[in-house]
């Protein structure tokens, strides 16, 4: 009997004390972040030098979303501590990046916080360009998992193809490299589909998908290259929310969204929609980020957490201008 599906519980964070996020050009020239009736769109902000986060592990607090608990194993505060959810804030750096962002605050000390759903980097500069106090049904997390939204089509051997919400571990799936290949676990989490956690759409056509391709930001989507090359290899990685053109490729923002993540015994390239597309790779620097219950379980049953990047240039936003997008949306 195969294993059951896991949910992927949204109950950790890595959390910056506000001073460590501050005002370095605008309005509130040296202010620390806070609650968005205190920040000014167009402020800039930046990490001090040498700031680092520290894990926050989380319980819901009763039946409201914007309270949680602090849980064993949280380098802030102690077990019980009420932990508020108070602001989400949108930053963005140079180069167009999104970085959502919760301002949050303990109950026992008074003291904020600062909650990158993305990772963040000393010496760059974050614009704010919004925020906002309404958050509700959002959960707290920064995991970011290579996602498909349910509805999505896989393809299995032989061609067929399945609604991946019905697949189970165990299940096999087509893979580019290495023929049918066994679920060895999936899991599932549903998001508000707001910011950092909107999906990105990829037009039925676009890549040669007959239906819209749902993924989450920074799905990759594997490129074959034949005669221009946009990088060095003909083999691409791209992360969905760098193919966005405002047309094409868009990001889908409203309501909620159910997210699945599907792992193999290697990292692979399998087929969404007809469109070859990455699984979850499994190494340590995916599973430190897990709630520990879940980081358990996937480590027991991937030992070593040794699988590394199927072979491909990583095209980040730097080589992807829009003449360059514009060339791998064509093809």
């Amino acid at each position: 009997m195969p294993d059951p599906i896991r949910p992927l519980p949204a109950q950790t964070a890595h959390a910056y004390d506000a001073d460590d996020l501050k005002v370095t050009s605008g309005v509130n020239l040296g202010d620390s972040l806070a609650e968005a009736a205190c920040c000014e769109p167009g402020d800039i902000y930046r990490l001090a030098p040498g700031a680092m986060p520290r894990r926050l592990l989380l319980h819901p607090e009763g039946n409201d979303p914007a309270s949680l608990c602090i849980a064993e194993g949280s380098e802030i505060g102690q077990p019980g501590d009420i932990i508020s959810l108070m602001s989400g804030l949108t930053l963005m750096t140079p180069d167009g990046d999104q970085v959502e962002t919760l301002f949050v605050r303990h109950a026992a000390t008074g003291a904020g916080f600062a909650l990158p759903l993305s990772p963040m980097a000393p010496r760059t500069d974050y614009t704010l360009i919004a925020s906002r106090e309404d958050l509700s049904g959002l959960r707290i997390t920064d995991v970011v998992c290579t996602s498909f939204a349910a509805g999505t089509m896989i393809t299995l051997p032989g061609g067929a193809q399945r609604r991946i919400e019905a697949l189970a571990p165990g299940d096999e799936v087509l893979t580019r490299d290495h023929g049918a290949q066994p679920i060895r676990w999936i899991g599932k989490a549903t998001m508000r589909a707001i910011g950092g956690f909107a999906p990105i759409v990829i037009a039925a056509g676009t890549l040669g998908n007959l239906a819209d391709l749902v993924v989450s930001p920074h799905h990759r989507i594997f490129i074959y290259q034949r005669g221009r090359r946009v990088g060095d290899t003909a083999e691409l990685l791209v992360q969905a929310r760098h193919l966005v053109d405002g047309d094409r490729v868009a990001r889908r923002e409203g309501g909620f969204v159910d997210y699945h993540c599907l792992v193999f015994d290697r990292h692979e390239i399998i087929y969404a929609e007809g469109v070859p597309v990455e699984s979850l790779m499994v190494n340590e620097a995916t599973i430190s980020r897990l709630p520990p219950e879940l980081a358990d379980e996937v480590r027991a049953r991937f030992p070593g957490l040794s699988q590394s990047q199927h072979f491909g240039t990583e095209a980040g936003r730097e080589l992807l201008d829009d003449a360059a997008r514009d060339r791998l949306l064509r093809r």
